[in-house]
């Protein structure tokens, strides 16, 4: 390993993190929902410690955090979020912040490296409330009539209601200064077993994959169950079963090996034992880095769905609900992590996408953003078993840092 002076402290980097679990634990995660009272601590915490690392920073109108320093030269953020999902992990967001945390209190008071890591803290990236409301913002793509429309998925809290609450709602939103930092640089755990089961430290984030969204709606004939003969049915719920079978018999043939689609939600209607439904709602999702190629798998899906409903003799109508431009990771950024794993991580590194979105695909709209893995215990996360070891913790915090010092000296 190069005898770099940037020196990482894991031991305060472990402790950090421990700390953030205490807020709103839940068995070994956390229970972290945006703009809960636990969510807000865990902001006023990362507040109080910006000044370690020469920064100042408050909790901004939507919730973003973001620590800016004076220090002359390049600036370079970094961060990820501090909310969690419902009843989850305690790693998956607070990693990123706690790196760019460490980066800026390595890196800000080194007066041989010129510039700075500002660190951010972006709110809702879990979608409680909306899409990336937090980092959306930032970029200017969060309108006065988006906040007005957007309510908890949990319990149809207003937006308005919640910033009210957090006595949040006369702070004005904190908008990107163009130009101000080279760059993004964004740190999570990998969420799958990729790393794990090769025995690899550091995933080198190529791209972000983009999401796309279906509603697939079919009607059927609601009828009673026990009168009307199986020749004379137009069963919705077997259509949607079947439809569900015949996406996952034909894709495979048409998708790349790292495409993810997933039937999330299926309703039944009216849902009783004994009537045939007459009404079913499929909830469908494809991700993907490559737009072509979602293209044809949406077309797929469509010629599908009529061959159903020929056979089934319902109707199955297919509506595309949400369109995701997947996100190009910067082949600097990229480059950096990588050189940093060489020294650091034994080059026991990967080029690969990230299957899940992250706020760093919102911050590649109007800056170069790069994002690094380090391995998930299982591939579980979005659960409160998440976890990964704490030598993988430290090693990637040293990766990270050094990604930085090397972007900051480019």
């Amino acid at each position: 390993m190069a005898d770099h002076p940037t020196k990482v402290d894991g031991a305060r980097v472990l402790a950090d993190l421990t700390a953030l679990r205490a807020i709103g634990a839940y068995k070994t995660g956390v229970h972290r929902p945006t703009f809960s009272e636990p969510h807000l601590s865990s902001l006023k915490w990362l507040v109080d410690r910006l000044p370690q690392a020469g920064l100042a920073g408050e909790i901004d109108g939507i919730g973003n955090v973001l620590g800016i320093s004076t220090k002359p030269g390049p600036k370079l953020l970094a961060g990820s979020h501090l909310e969690s999902q419902n009843f989850a992990g305690w790693l998956d967001g607070p990693l990123g912040v706690v790196y760019a945390l460490e980066a800026a209190r390595v890196i800000n008071p080194d007066p041989a490296i010129k510039g700075a890591v500002e660190v951010a803290s972006w709110c809702d990236e879990e979608g409680h409330f909306g899409h990336f409301l937090g980092s959306r913002s930032f970029v200017g793509d969060v309108t006065e009539e988006d906040i007005d429309a957007a309510h908890d998925r949990t319990d149809n809290r207003s937006m308005r209601e919640a910033l009210r609450a957090a006595g949040l709602a006369e702070r004005r939103r904190v908008s990107a200064q163009r130009g101000r930092q080279i760059g993004y640089l964004e740190a999570h755990i990998e969420q799958g077993r990729t790393l794990e089961s090769s025995g690899l430290g550091i995933g080198v984030v190529t791209s972000i994959v983009g999401i796309w969204q279906y509603r697939i709606i079919i009607t059927g004939e609601q009828n009673h169950a026990g009168t009307t003969r199986m020749k004379d049915r137009r069963d919705a719920g077997l259509a949607a079963a079947r439809l569900c079978v015949a996406i996952d018999d034909r894709f495979p043939a048409a998708a790349d090996p790292r495409t993810l689609w997933t039937t999330g939600r299926i309703t039944l209607d009216p849902g009783a034992p004994s009537i045939i439904p007459g009404h079913a709602e499929i909830l469908f999702q494809i991700r993907d880095d490559n737009p072509a190629l979602v293209e044809r798998l949406e077309a797929l899906l469509r010629e599908t769905a009529t061959e159903v409903a020929t056979a089934t003799g319902c109707s199955v109508e297919v509506e595309c609900i949400r369109t995701g431009k997947p996100a190009m990771m910067d082949e600097k950024f990229q480059q950096a992590i990588e050189e940093a794993a060489s020294d650091f991580a034994e080059g026991k590194s990967i080029r690969m996408p990230s299957g899940a979105g992250h706020d760093a695909q919102v911050l590649a709209t109007i800056m170069p953003a790069g994002m690094l893995f380090v391995p998930s215990i299982g591939g579980i996360s979005h659960h409160w078993s998440e976890n990964t070891d704490d030598a993988d913790i430290v090693r990637g915090a040293e990766v990270f840092v050094d990604a930085c010092r090397r972007l900051l000296s480019n």
